[in-house]
């Protein structure tokens, strides 16, 4: 299907539920997928962080896609990250995910080598060139260790070398120069990955938001998207504070035993799995599983937020 442009509305990049022999569980995707599109979200992001695409197999993010595509049938947009180290990397993802059915695509900067912005800029050029659907730039600087600084998001948007930016970056102040650059392009698509200042960032001049706790609440986010649009800023804060206190299931691990990844992503999973979404809260490997006393805590934050 045609993404709309600018793409608005919550946006979940969806987790990957997993078999307890790490395979892609494809009826707990399925469920998911199912969950979230009940909730009222506006379309799907698979192959993101959230989604442990960096510890998925080829095949594996090939069957997530075709899965996620397959049972939407076009209801609503699915974006897929196309995430790897060079760009002939990330065109090889690209043929495979749009092949499969993905209706726009999302990537990072190249990483593992260190990279100039003129280079970063080649990159997404060469991308969108060979792309038969929208290319989004993804800002993860946590991740690939490279940050999409504004004039470079600027000069990529005026010529039109990108669709959108998904900014994870945490970095208010080089998202809202973003923002302000690119209001004599309606059409450029600007997207938060921040769970806890969605609206902040709405206020500011947002399209939309990209929250991996829409994967455990979906209608809380999409409630809190549609006050923010009405205009109800009293009402809205209440809402993004009662998500901000859900979000702090991320730090149950125990830090003297795992990272930060195995805490939030086996909170999510976790969550999901105690809710009945998921079968099993399993997260790729070489990440750390929480231990029941860790889920317990999980749990609870979901039964202060009615969702137990």
């Amino acid at each position: 299907m045609t993404v709309p442009a600018p793409l608005t509305g919550v946006i979940p990049p969806v987790c990957t539920p997993l078999t307890p022999d790490r395979e892609v569980d494809v009826p707990s995707l399925v469920r998911l997928v199912d969950h979230l599109v009940a909730g009222g979200v506006d379309a799907l992001f698979v192959l993101g962080t959230t989604s442990e695409a960096a510890y998925l197999t080829d095949a594996q993010r090939r069957l997530v896609v075709e899965t996620t595509t397959a049972h939407v049938a076009g209801a609503v947009p699915v974006l897929a990250g196309a995430i790897d180290m060079t760009t002939p990397r990330v065109l090889d993802h690209i043929r495979s995910v749009t092949a499969a059915g993905a209706d726009a695509v999302v990537a990072t900067a190249p990483f593992y080598t260190g990279t100039h912005p003129a280079e970063i800029a080649r990159h997404y050029r060469l991308l969108t060139a060979e792309s038969p659907v929208p290319v989004y730039a993804y800002d993860l600087p946590a991740g690939v260790h490279t940050k999409l600084r504004a004039d470079l998001i600027l000069e990529l948007a005026a010529e039109g070398a990108i669709a959108g930016l998904k900014d994870s970056s945490g970095d208010l102040a080089n998202f809202r120069t973003v923002i302000t650059g690119t209001r004599s392009r309606p059409d450029f698509t600007l997207l938060t990955g921040s769970e806890l200042t969605i609206d902040a960032a709405l206020a500011m001049g947002a399209h939309g938001s990209v929250p991996g706790l829409a994967n455990i609440d979906p209608t809380g986010y999409v409630h809190l998207d549609r006050l923010c649009r009405a205009g109800d800023w009293d009402r809205a804060r209440a809402e993004q504070e009662r998500l901000c206190a859900l979000f702090g299931m991320i730090g149950v691990g125990d830090p003297s035993r795992m990272g930060p990844s195995s805490s939030a992503l086996g909170a999510f999973k976790a969550a999901l799995h105690l809710r009945g979404i998921i079968d099993c809260a399993a997260t790729a490997e070489p990440q750390v599983p929480l231990s029941e006393a860790e889920v317990e805590q999980v749990g609870k934050y979901l039964a202060a937020a009615g969702l137990l």
